[in-house]
């Protein structure tokens, strides 16, 4: 196990650096900058600011400089914020962590039970009416959702806040603060849940049924052991392997949030300073957030990796 670990380490070394340079080219060749996008500056003006930020160099010798900032820590420097990206993401990634980790945790909890349920029940009144929800709510385009949401619980019903992560000028402290965020909360953790627990259901659900008509679960039945041990110890754990995979990605989900989701609820996440950074074409931003959730995703597939071949042993062997 030690060796299969540091060999996925040792791949990750060209990997990462690979991933630099092709972030750092796709935005560098992007036509236009933030400087260039300030109409206000004149053009005396504008070339002294790329002289400043280095925006005048060779491309290489960009990417170079860069790549020495990020070995040290240094994300870059925001032209729209005017403080380092570092300190820019650290104020508001957090928020996204908030809301995504809520919501995984409901999603996968719901996608769970549900599935492992529809599995035992194929093509049943339940199976159908799972179905159908499922699909119901993955048809609805997230930002009309939203609104739908917030119409009627908060337009009409007056139960929930519009939007935001506080009340306009709230000073809470201690339980009230958290109790205060928890309200405003609600409403974008049901959309993520709609919009991502249909999906994951049916992965459950379909491993489910793979695993279940295996002569091991036969076996395990003829020898007189409870269905819910059957089911629970042995067709759960080996329908999970598939299911492995996918939080390779939620890694990244966690930090990078629901974009149009934040953005409708005026959530202040990460989504709503990458949609901001995007208008203003405030690249380094922009590079340091899409570097941060590569090298998240690039993790989370390791950690995958590190838990199949836990799970299932003939991974190391094949490796």
């Amino acid at each position: 196990m030690r060796n299969f670990i540091l060999r996925r380490l040792l791949q990750t070394i060209p990997m990462l650096f690979l991933t630099s340079l092709l972030i750092f080219m796709l935005f560098a060749l992007t036509p236009g900058d933030f400087i260039d996008g300030n109409v206000t500056l004149t053009a005396q003006r504008a070339a002294e600011l790329k002289a400043i930020y280095g925006l005048d160099q060779p491309l290489l010798t960009r990417y170079w400089h860069w790549l020495s900032q990020l070995l040290q820590g240094n994300l870059g420097f925001s032209l729209q914020y005017q403080i380092p990206v570092s300190q820019l993401l650290n104020q508001y990634i957090w928020n996204s962590f908030l809301l995504a980790s809520i919501a995984m945790i409901f999603y996968w909890g719901i996608a769970l039970a549900v599935g492992v349920i529809s599995s035992l029940k194929p093509y049943s009144l339940f199976d159908h009416i799972v179905s159908v929800m499922i699909f119901a709510a993955m048809s609805f385009p997230t930002f009309f959702l939203c609104l739908l949401l917030i119409k009627w619980f908060a337009v009409d019903l007056h139960w929930l806040p519009v939007g935001g992560m506080t009340n306009t000028g709230s000073d809470a402290q201690g339980w009230a603060r958290i109790m205060e965020v928890g309200a405003h909360l609600i409403l974008p953790v049901i959309v993520l849940i709609m919009l991502q627990a249909g999906s994951l259901t049916r992965y459950f659900r379909a491993s489910m049924l793979d695993v279940i008509k295996m002569d091991f679960v036969r076996t395990a039945r003829a020898k007189g052991l409870r269905e819910r041990t059957v089911i629970l110890k042995h067709a759960l754990r080996n329908a999970l392997l598939p299911i492995i995979t996918l939080l390779g990605f939620e890694l990244p989900g966690l930090f990078s949030g629901a974009i149009i989701t934040e953005t409708v609820f005026n959530w202040p996440g990460a989504g709503h300073i990458h949609i901001n950074s995007l208008a203003a074409r405030d690249y380094p931003v922009l590079m340091g957030f899409t570097l941060f959730l590569a090298v998240l995703t690039i993790l989370g597939n390791l950690i995958a990796d590190v838990l199949y071949a836990w799970a299932d042993p003939r991974i190391r062997v094949r490796s």
